[in-house]
């Protein structure tokens, strides 16, 4: 267990600075963020260079080689500000944990719950309660408002485990999926139509009589879904809880009667259809994480979809199909490439569900290229950032929609 860092100086040992960065590294990755070892040598090898001037520098270097997007950098801050700054700190937050209200100055939202549990997790001492000796932390115990809390929290900000939980919830969940008319019928006492084959055959057998008139109606099945999953680095969190709901989809209970193909992209495009298939969701979505190589890298969108639409478009049940596709819309490159290829996806399924995570701020617009270039061409855009939404999506999904075409 590698001790508290004690504060930065000119006279700071070498080889404990450089556990405390690799320790720093670890905990940052365990809240969310993707920090590699090759982040964490890249960091090392920075202070070798330009050296410790004080703690303002530090924060630089190390934010400079262990982040990569603008959006990682307030977690990133109170991270270093607990770590490097203040050691005390994490035993004054934790301290503030309902049950009660907060003391001090301090409250529960100054450090991320993600941050605080994977400081804990990461094997950091816990600081010593200036109560008296022998007071233990309180512990919580689950309660309904506990349950009702769960279902409305971002996933982006729950611990280790709250996300076991939620993962324990999406996979309970059960398919509300509508129904479709297809070209096929079936017998059907109370059908508009005559079978007349089967009457040629009663009436063969009754030597021309006829006793009753068969009729056949149309047959009904659930519609086909074709779940396209960003994996880039903003979209992590958000896409592995996805991940969990299309698993339980593909092997509910309807798995038999339910097709779904699964497919995950960030700067290329992979089909895991078959990775989730009949496997426990923790083990299926190890295999995805190891058949994928570009998981959390950046994101090419309107590649990824010509790609979709050139190789798989007519090698997947499209034309009766709900395409959802998960993602945040953030292309910049490629603007018009995109616009083109979601309309050619549009025009060859029932309607695209967005499921955009960005959704969860209430201040949100559609300011950004990406999003303007897709917006034309999708049916919905619903939120996908709590189990809340997940069940919202799910009633989508019911829905049918006026002018169904047959399949």
């Amino acid at each position: 267990m590698l001790p508290i860092p004690e504060p930065i100086g000119r006279d700071a040992n070498a080889g404990r600075l450089a556990d405390n960065v690799v320790h720093f590294a670890r905990v940052l990755r365990k809240a969310g963020l993707p920090v590699g070892t090759d982040r964490a040598l890249l960091a090392l090898q920075a202070l070798e260079i330009t050296g410790i001037g004080g703690r303002s520098q530090l924060h630089d270097v190390l934010q400079a080689c262990l982040t990569s997007r603008l959006e990682h950098r307030p977690l990133f801050d109170q991270a270093f500000h607990v770590f490097w700054r203040d050691p005390h700190l994490l035993g004054e937050v934790i301290r503030t944990i309902p049950p009660g209200e907060p003391r001090g100055e301090l409250r529960p939202t100054t450090v991320s719950r993600r941050l605080l549990d994977a400081l804990l997790d990461s094997g950091r001492s816990m600081p010593q309660s200036s109560g008296p000796p022998g007071r233990a932390v309180s512990q919580i115990r689950p309660s309904w408002s506990d349950r009702e809390r769960l279902f409305r929290m971002d996933f982006d900000s729950m611990t280790s485990e709250e996300s076991r939980a939620a993962q324990r919830v999406i996979t309970a969940l059960e398919p509300l999926l509508a129904r479709q008319r297809t070209r096929r019928q079936s017998a059907s006492k109370a059908g508009q139509r005559l079978a007349l084959r089967q009457l040629l055959r009663d009436s063969g057998r009754r030597g021309g009589d006829l006793a009753q008139l068969p009729r056949r109606s149309s047959r009904r099945q659930l519609e086909p879904l074709c779940v396209i999953i960003d994996i880039s680095g903003s979209m992590s969190r958000y896409s592995r809880m996805f991940l969990y709901f299309t698993h339980a989809l593909m092997n509910g209970p309807r798995a038999a009667d339910l097709r779904v193909n699964a497919f995950v992209f960030a700067t290329r495009l992979t089909n895991i259809t078959l990775l989730l298939r009949r496997c426990d969701p923790d083990v299926a979505l190890g295999r995805v994480t190891e058949a994928v190589a570009d998981w959390s890298g950046g994101t090419r969108i309107a590649l990824c979809l010509t790609r979709f639409n050139q190789e798989w478009a007519r090698r997947v049940p499209l034309a009766g199909a709900t395409v959802l596709l998960v993602t945040d819309g953030l292309e910049l490159a490629e603007t018009e490439t995109l616009s083109e290829q979601a309309g050619r996806l549009e025009r060859s399924c029932r309607r695209i569900l967005w499921l955009n995570p960005l959704l969860r701020y209430d201040a949100f617009a559609p300011k950004a290229r990406g999003v303007r270039a897709l917006l034309p061409h999708v049916d919905e855009m619903l939120p996908v950032h709590n189990i809340e939404s997940l069940q919202r999506l799910l009633l989508a999904l019911e829905a049918s929609r006026e002018g169904d075409r047959w399949i």
